[in-house]
């Protein structure tokens, strides 16, 4: 009797085990639904009205939801077929909002690599007509990389020393309360007024001509709040014993600050950096306003107009005036392409300063 009844352990067991995961829907299956929702709504398309790519996709979604859920609730019950449902919806929401992005990038990279070349990055468009092939972007490229750097040149210590005294000082007063408030303002900020406030006090109240540094000072406007608000929260997410026990050997508190809270939130802090960066490095509206076109190179931020990469891509798309495959609608995609790859290179620099700098965990 013992004998068998512990030879039936192992199976009692596994039947146990089988009873309390339920039926489930074989794997082919699960494989094969995605292909029998395409077969079902192209029939749908065949024997409809329906027609589009966009509304064919749509409805082959609707019919793999439909399709899905009815077998699991046949199969697997009511609790499995709505915890199917809702994994699946959640992949859906993420590919959704994944797809524009996909889209972009592959059209922009699609687009712009017709009129991509060493010649595109290395020569200007001086002396070249708009309406015939060849030139490059050099000159934006030069100026979105002087204005952009200078305006983070500014930005950066504002927005980082403000955020540490939001922080570690004088968060809970009036005062801080009130730079708080204003930076929450600042983040709601069209780029557009951010330009014309600097236009109507740069240039017209104080004299100034077009220049890279007039609209690297309205890039700051933009760039400030993104800062401020970014190292703020990763100078609340250090843990309040580490600054506890810097004080209690005696460790001042800017040399706690400097030695022991920026290294360890130093790698939010870059990227916190780094997305402010991609913010103001796309902007157009104040450039057209505070910087200019021209389509010399100009390395002096301080003197003379100057072209970027986003004022390059609106200036060609305007003189395409609407044709698909001229050579400026070439150059404006190839613009926005290397604007892109600009973006990537200054992000993954930032993500491998901040993790050769960052403090080491052992």
């Amino acid at each position: 009797m013992t004998t068998q009844t512990a030879g039936q352990q192992p199976g009692s067991s596994k039947q146990r085990a089988n009873s309390l995961r339920g039926r489930k829907l074989s794997t082919p299956l699960v494989w094969a639904l995605p292909f029998v929702a395409i077969g079902v709504t192209a029939l749908l398309f065949l024997i409809t009205p329906l027609q589009g790519a966009a509304g064919f996709i749509v409805s082959a979604l609707l019919v793999y939801v439909v399709i899905q859920s009815a077998l699991s609730f046949a199969i697997e019950g009511p609790r499995q077929a709505r915890d199917r449902l809702a994994t699946t919806m959640i992949y859906l929401a993420f590919a959704l909002a994944m797809l524009p992005l996909v889209l972009i990038i592959l059209y922009t990279v699609t687009r712009g690599l017709r009129a991509m070349n060493m010649t595109f990055l290395t020569h200007s468009m001086f002396t070249i007509s708009s309406a015939e092939p060849g030139g490059g972007a050099t000159h934006a490229i030069v100026g979105t990389l002087l204005v952009s750097l200078l305006a983070a040149a500014i930005a950066v210590p504002l927005g980082i020393f403000t955020a540490i005294y939001l922080v570690e000082y004088g968060g809970k007063t009036r005062f801080g309360r009130s730079v708080s408030f204003f930076v929450d303002v600042m983040t709601g900020v069209p780029s557009i007024v951010s330009g014309l406030f600097i236009y109507a006090f740069w240039l017209l109240t104080l004299g100034f001509q077009k220049s890279g540094f007039a609209g690297s000072l309205s890039l700051v406007l933009l760039m400030l709040p993104i800062v401020i608000r970014s190292t703020e929260e990763m100078l609340k997410l250090v843990p309040s014993d580490l600054r506890e026990a810097s004080y209690a050997l005696g460790i001042p508190k800017w040399r706690t600050i400097t030695k022991v809270v920026l290294p360890t939130a130093l790698s939010g802090i870059v990227t916190g950096v780094m997305l402010g960066i991609a913010r103001i490095m796309g902007e157009t509206a104040p450039l057209l306003l505070l910087v200019g076109v021209t389509p010399r190179i100009n390395n002096d931020p301080f003197n003379g107009q100057m072209s970027t990469l986003p004022t390059f891509v609106n200036q060609y798309f305007g003189l395409a005036a609407g044709q698909v495959d001229s050579p400026n609608a070439d150059r404006a995609w190839a613009a926005a392409l290397t604007l892109i790859g600009l973006i990537m290179l200054l992000n993954l620099g930032a993500r491998l300063i901040a993790r050769f700098t960052g403090v080491k965990q052992r």
